[in-house]
């Protein structure tokens, strides 16, 4: 059994600490990019663990409880394990660089009068996470490891990625990324397990884990991992767009990934156990598609007119006897923003799969096609992100990207067209719940691929 203790600051105690920082993390937490909770007020907080890493800097793991429906493509209230990660700093005065990281004042309990703030803006609590992670160790409940034959300079300068993400990303001196996990669900991450299991592979298209932090209490968890930075890379997101915009073509990087792709693939298949498919398992797939269109339909009313059509794609999957290739681990969310290029090289990052979606769910096997549809539905986006569209972009760089993914693999996605069409359909039904959610502006670019798919039975 695991030591349920809270590990308490300078003799702090949980109740008290909850009185100084519930109100202001109510307050405070639905307004963070990486909140799952968006929508619903938060209405109780409870502190499942507190550490203290340094005086003045607490590292948390909290439990939220909402009130109401999620809005746009939640699912309910969250379980009981969801909570989040935080880094605190607490202090009497702030130097201005550090204002905008400002959660409150708290105005009772122990930290009554004090300053507290997002603790990642801090170059000094930065810094002291790499150096928690070069010498490993506990602290509480959390467990600091590495693998040693890597070696991590010390004094490297922390900066605090600014991109919208589900997590918080730390570069220190452009040679490592530290990713904390901000949504904390017990178990192994697989953006730590799926990278080490390739390591050992000898797959070097997707950067080896250096270090990694983890909690015994309240579950095992996996709470960040550290990981080389390709500084010389772009991301092919930036890159697709700026072929876009000058005008060329970007079917050679697109056959290029569609290969790197496929090797990861092959080397997930290796390193991890395949399930051979059958008309059973595609009839709980197309099952678990449509339960998702139902539940987004009700969520996004602009795509009731399409339900029927969509729902075709999932009943061809359905009455399928087999599929040509097995299941296996996937990247789970496959597009433009997780590759990265540097030189004529790709390399694949962020294997934690869809965010929002339950761990062990991202830990199954999966059909390889579902990565694929992630990237054809990904330069489809690239395309009409820029006036005016260029649907031969997105129609080239499709067809290039399955060339170049069977002359690695030996097969072609595009001989499952069935299977290659319901994922690409689940993954436009996401991607509406997802731009409905947050980024309501683009909710006509993957509108406009539901009403092709819908049409295309």
């Amino acid at each position: 059994m695991p030591n349920t203790a809270l590990h308490r600051p300078s003799g702090l105690s949980a109740a008290p600490l909850v009185t100084s920082l519930a109100e202001l993390l109510r307050a405070w937490l639905p307004r963070q990019r990486w909140f799952a909770g968006k929508g619903r007020p938060v209405t109780d907080l409870t502190l499942v663990s507190t550490t203290e890493l340094y005086p003045g800097c607490l590292h948390l793991l909290v439990r939220t409880e909402h009130l109401g429906q999620p809005a746009h493509g939640g699912t309910g209230t969250p379980p009981p394990d969801d909570c989040y990660q935080l880094l605190l700093g607490v202090g009497k005065a702030l130097p201005p660089r550090l204002a905008h990281a400002v959660i409150g004042r708290p105005s009772a309990g122990p930290l009554a009068d004090l300053i507290v703030y997002d603790a990642l803006h801090d170059p000094k609590a930065a810094g002291m996470l790499l150096e928690r992670l070069r010498t490993p160790g506990t602290a509480g409940p959390l467990r600091f490891e590495r693998d040693a034959r890597v070696a991590v300079p010390a004094g490297l300068a922390p900066r605090l990625l600014d991109a919208e993400q589900s997590n918080s990303s730390l570069v220190y001196g452009d040679s490592f990324i530290l990713k904390i996990f901000r949504r904390v669900q017990p178990g192994i991450n697989p953006d730590l397990e799926v990278p080490w299991a390739l390591a050992r592979q000898g797959c070097t298209r997707v950067p080896a884990p250096v270090a990694w932090i983890r909690t015994s209490h309240p579950r095992e968890a996996t709470l960040g991992v550290l990981q080389p930075f390709l500084r010389e890379a772009d991301d092919g997101w930036t890159l697709a767009l700026r072929s876009l915009t000058s005008g060329r073509e970007f079917t050679d990087e697109a056959y290029e990934l569609g290969r790197a792709t496929a090797e990861v693939h092959l080397a997930l298949a290796t390193a991890f156990p395949v399930d051979t498919p059958s008309r059973r398992q595609n009839r709980l797939l197309a099952e678990g598609m449509s339960e998702r269109l139902d539940a987004a339909t009700r969520s996004v009313p602009e795509l009731r007119p399409y339900a029927s059509g969509l729902r075709s794609a999932f009943a061809t999957l359905a009455a399928l006897e087999s599929a040509v290739r097995p299941a296996q681990r996937i990247h789970g969310d496959l597009h433009l923003g997780q590759v990265l290029r540097a030189g004529r090289r790709w390399s694949v990052i962020d294997f934690e799969g869809e965010p929002a979606r339950p761990l062990a769910e991202r830990r199954r096997v999966q059909s390889p096609i579902r990565d694929v549809a992630g990237m054809l539905r990904s330069f489809d986006y690239a395309a009409r992100s820029r006036h005016p569209w260029r649907p031969e972009w997105a129609r080239y760089c499709r067809e290039a990207f399955c060339a170049g993914y069977a002359a690695e693999a030996e097969w072609d996605p595009r001989e499952e067209p069935e299977l290659l069409r319901a994922n690409e359909t689940d993954r436009a039904v996401y991607e509406v719940l997802y731009e409905a959610r947050h980024r309501p502006d683009w909710l006509p670019v993957p509108m406009a691929a539901v009403k092709r798919l819908a049409e295309d039975q």
